[in-house]
C-alpha cells in the first residue's frame, strides 16, 4: 500500500506524541512493506501565530487530498481569552465539519497491566471494554445562533443545541454496526426528560433500532450514565450520544483506563479521509519536557491503521505492542504508582517500535 498521511501536531505536547506515532508507523510500513508517505500542516495556535487562521486553506486542501490524517492536540493558554475572535478550537472544529466527519469513536478499554493506575477499584473496572460513539457536527457546538450580544444594559451568551433527525438516523447506523461486531449491545444517551432534542433523538434512535433486532438496546438519561460508568463500567459495550454529552461522558471514562494519555480516537464520515487523535489535550504545562505519554496517539495511529487504511494485521501489531510494553512494567509519569521509574516520551515509543517488530514476528510464525 502507497499512501499519504498528513501529520497535524498542532500545539503543547502535540509534535512530540505524534514524532513517536510517526516513528512506529514507519517501523510498521518496514515491517509489512508498505510506504507511507507523511506530510507535516499546520492546525491550532501554532497555526493563528504563522497565519492568523486555525485552518488555513493549505492544511485543509493537504487532509482532503490525503489518505488518513493523525492529529495532536490544540489550544493552550497563550489563546485562551474567551474575548479573543479567533480560536485554535475552531480549527478544529471546522476540519471536522469541511471532512464531514459526523461520527467519532472513543474505545475505553482497560489494559490488565494498568488496572492499578484507575482511581477506582481494580474489581470496579475490571472488564472494561465499550467504545463511545459521538455524533461530531451537530448540536451545541455547531447550532446558530450563536454569541454574545448586551441586553438590557447586561452581558448575555446564547448556544442553540440543534439536531435533524438524518443526522441522528446516521450517527446511529454507526453505533449499531459497531455493536454487531461486539457484544451486541447498545446504549443510547439523552436528557428526554428535560429536553426537545433529546426527545427527537430517542424517537428517530428507537426507529433505527427495529433494523437491529438482534442487538440489545437500552435508553438511559445523561446524568445516570454519569453514575453508571463510575459504579458498573463493564456493563457498557457500545455507547452513543450526542456531541456535548459524548464529550463529556468520554473524558470521564478516560480515567477508567488510568489516564487520559491512554484514549485514541477516531473521527469517520462516510469516506476517506479519516481524523485520528488522542482524546487529551495539548497539556501545556509538561510541553518540551519529554515527559508526556504518547501512547493515545499511538493507539489512535492503531485506529488510523485499522479504520482508516483497512490494515487490520498491521494495526493489531501495534495494539499488542503497547500492551507487550505496559506488561514489562515501563510506564510514562502519568501511569506510574508514587516511586516507580518512568520512562520519558522519546523511549516510551522507541519501546512501541521494538515491540512491534517482535509482535509481526510471532503473528507471522
Amino acid at each position: 500500500m502507497d499512501v499519504t498521511i498528513t501529520l497535524l501536531p498542532g500545539d503543547g505536547i502535540g509534535p512530540e506524541v505524534v514524532a513517536q506515532a510517526r516513528k512506529v508507523l514507519e517501523a510498521v510500513a518496514g515491517q509489512f512493506g508498505h510506504t507511507f508517505n507523511f506530510h507535516r500542516a499546520l492546525i491550532g495556535g501554532i497555526a493563528i501565530e504563522e497565519t492568523g487562521n486555525p485552518l488555513p486553506d493549505e492544511t485543509l486542501k493537504a487532509c482532503q487530498t490525503s489518505d488518513a490524517v493523525l492529529m495532536g492536540a490544540v489550544g493552550g493558554p497563550r489563546w485562551s481569552d474567551p474575548r479573543a475572535a479567533v480560536r485554535p478550537e475552531q480549527g478544529l472544529l471546522r476540519i471536522r465539519k469541511e471532512l464531514g466527519l459526523f461520527a467519532n469513536l472513543r474505545p475505553v478499554k482497560l489494559i490488565p497491566a494498568l488496572a492499578n493506575a484507575s482511581p477506582l477499584k481494580p474489581t470496579v473496572v475490571s472488564g472494561t471494554d465499550m467504545v463511545i460513539v459521538r455524533e461530531l457536527t451537530g448540536g451545541l457546538y455547531f447550532g446558530q445562533p450563536q454569541g454574545r450580544e448586551q441586553a438590557g444594559g447586561r452581558r448575555a451568551a446564547v448556544d442553540t443545541l440543534r439536531y435533524a433527525e438524518d443526522e441522528i438516523e446516521r450517527l446511529m447506523r454507526v453505533a449499531f454496526d459497531l455493536a454487531r461486531g461486539r457484544r451486541r449491545k447498545l446504549t443510547s444517551v439523552d436528557k428526554a426528560n428535560v429536553m426537545a432534542s433529546s426527545r427527537l433523538w430517542r424517537e428517530v434512535a428507537h426507529e433505527v433500532a427495529h433494523d437491529y433486532p438482534d442487538v440489545e438496546y437500552q435508553d438511559i438519561l445523561v446524568d445516570a450514565c454519569a453514575m453508571y460508568l463510575i459504579r458498573n463500567p463493564a456493563d457498557f459495550d457500545v455507547i452513543a450520544t450526542e456531541n456535548m454529552f459524548g464529550d463529556i461522558l468520554s473524558d470521564e471514562a478516560s480515567m477508567l483506563t488510568g489516564s487520559l494519555g491512554m484514549l485514541p480516537s477516531a473521527s469517520l464520515g462516510s469516506g476517506r479521509p479519516g481524523l485520528f487523535e488522542p482524546i487529551h489535550g495539548s497539556a501545556p504545562d509538561i510541553a518540551g519536557q519529554g515527559v508526556a505519554n504518547p501512547l493515545a496517539t499511538i493507539l489512535s495511529a492503531a485506529m488510523l491503521l485499522r479504520s482508516g487504511l483497512g490494515l487490520t494485521r498491521e494495526a493489531a501489531a501495534v495494539e499488542r505492542a503497547v500492551e507487550k510494553v505496559l506488561e514489562d512494567g515501563h510506564r510514562t509519569a502519568d501511569l506510574a504508582a508514587p516511586g516507580q521509574p518512568t520512562v520519558g516520551t522519546q523511549a516510551i515509543g522507541d519501546l512501541v517500535v521494538a515491540a512491534c517488530a517482535t509482535a509481526t514476528e510471532q503473528h507471522q510464525v
